[in-house]
């Protein structure tokens, strides 16, 4: 269930997502971890500046995370990110044992762009396939965060589509 004290961070990540500019060509996504209260990373995507087509935003909190507590394992943190998480940037959440991920738009809030061509249900990995001891929530300050990106039905030449 999510509370003022979500939306109090993702807000933040949304600030994140934004310090890299507005436009949504550049996949402006951020995410903050937060463990006891206290942040202890808080990142946007940087695939273009790197370049390093890992350098996701979840990836890259959740590298500065590790790197903050020095463990391998983040239990008990809560990562927040502006767009549902990709399969790798899911697989990471799990591996990383993050205790829970709470996302703002979701795939079906921005276009098509943004997520994996096969529509593969990622998500799906947390709940199925790895482990019982993660919680998910979509849908934190929902529309803020679709704002940050293309609406599902913006008309993009293919050559503006990232993954597509």
């Amino acid at each position: 269930m999510q509370t003022d004290t979500d939306e109090h961070w993702m807000q933040m990540a949304i600030d994140v997502a934004r310090s890299k500019g507005s436009d949504p060509s550049t996949s402006p996504l951020g995410c903050v971890i937060v463990l006891d209260g206290k942040v202890i990373a808080a990142e946007r995507n940087q695939t273009k500046e790197l370049p390093d087509a890992t350098a996701h935003a979840e990836m890259m909190a959740i590298r500065r995370a590790c790197e903050q507590t020095g463990e391998l394992e983040l239990r008990g943190a809560t990562l927040y990110s502006t767009l549902q998480p990709c399969g790798m940037c899911t697989m990471a959440s799990i591996w990383s044992k993050v205790g829970r991920v709470v996302y703002g738009a979701g795939r079906n809030d921005v276009h098509p762009m943004y997520f994996e061509a096969k529509h593969v249900d990622t998500l799906g990995f947390i709940g199925d396939a790895y482990r019982d001891d993660i919680e998910l929530e979509g849908g934190c300050l929902r529309d803020a965060c679709a704002e940050l990106y293309y609406g599902p039905d913006a008309d993009l030449n293919k050559e503006e589509q990232a993954n597509l």
